[in-house]
């Protein structure tokens, strides 16, 4: 399948049916702030909603920029859609997209990484809400279960583990940023006095940069080593 056949069968539909999805969600989100005004006439002022806005952009803005562009090449375009609109991108659809190309030795970016990694993140979704549901009924009464120090440790550390467990998936694959990626955040900040938010954009960014330099290294070199 050449790359317009794909795009009339693939993205076109795709984009189509994710657009709607993510606004319909976005609008429908809005739905207990409206009851609450129309119900009971509890509703912020304009300067308090623009100040809690300003604070959860100051914490987590910078993920509106990373976020999509960082995990694209591994989420594919419908796997993007599908991952902004369940949630748990990072410790949950990022990890099942990477092992589902991984286990069908696909390379990302490509036409088939489209749809093996969109099998991969619906399979996710359909177990994740299966296992939220238990969750929600049998982990809390586990973790009443546990030692106090066995509990505060899954709540404090399970998040970090998956996303080290992620960040090793990859490191094993791309030894080389693995290094790069660990240590402009590190340098940066032991060296700045840059903020959180400006750190994770560095450490993004500047690995993508790195990453493409050595790319490009690497395939001029083949290709001085063939053209030999």
């Amino acid at each position: 399948m050449d790359n317009k056949e794909f795009n009339q069968v693939w993205f076109k539909p795709v984009t189509k049916v994710g657009m709607w999805t993510l606004l319909t969600a976005a609008i429908l989100s809005f739905l207990p702030s409206i009851y609450l005004y129309l119900v009971h006439g509890a509703a912020p002022s304009f300067s308090t909603a623009l100040k809690a806005w300003g604070m959860i952009a100051t914490l987590y803005g910078a993920f509106y920029v990373v976020e999509p562009i960082s995990y694209y090449s591994i989420l594919g375009l419908s796997g993007t859609y599908l991952s902004f609109l369940s949630g748990n991108i990072s410790n949950l659809r990022l990890p099942c997209a990477g092992m589902a190309l991984e286990v069908t030795d696909t390379k990302p970016g490509t036409k088939e990484a489209e749809v093996i990694s969109t099998l991969g993140i619906t399979g996710s979704v359909i177990t994740n809400l299966i296992g939220v549901t238990l969750a929600a009924f049998v982990g809390t009464m586990l973790i009443k279960l546990f030692p106090p120090a066995l509990a505060d440790a899954f709540r404090n550390y399970t998040v970090p583990a998956i996303l080290g467990a992620v960040f090793g998936q990859f490191a094993f694959k791309y030894p080389k940023l693995a290094v790069i990626g660990i240590g402009i955040p590190v340098l940066l900040r032991y060296t700045t006095g840059m903020s959180a938010w400006m750190l994770i954009i560095a450490a993004v960014f500047g690995t993508i940069g790195i990453a493409r330099i050595l790319y490009n290294k690497e395939n001029k070199s083949n290709n001085t080593t063939s053209e030999a």
